[in-house]
């Protein structure tokens, strides 16, 4: 594979990933809205930056193991 390949196919994979991001921040503020038909805009909107900030069930990262501080040291 030419190293010019790899990059399309990199930056490719890159977009997905940034897509499907942005998808499932849509998907939390439709949430909160049909959960809380009370709220403002600005008030969803802060939920929603609450949610990013907070990342719950995903406090220590994303991954199973155990955590460790970063930058990683060589063992």
């Amino acid at each position: 594979m030419s190293q010019e390949k790899a990059r399309a196919e990199a930056a490719a994979r890159l977009r997905m990933a940034l897509q499907m991001f942005d998808t499932g921040v849509e998907m939390m503020r439709q949430k909160l809205r049909r959960e809380h038909r009370e709220l403002s805009a600005r008030e969803i909107e802060a939920r929603v930056q609450a949610w990013l900030q907070e990342r719950p069930g995903a406090e220590f990262g994303d991954a199973v193991g155990r955590r460790v501080g970063w930058p990683r040291r060589p063992a």
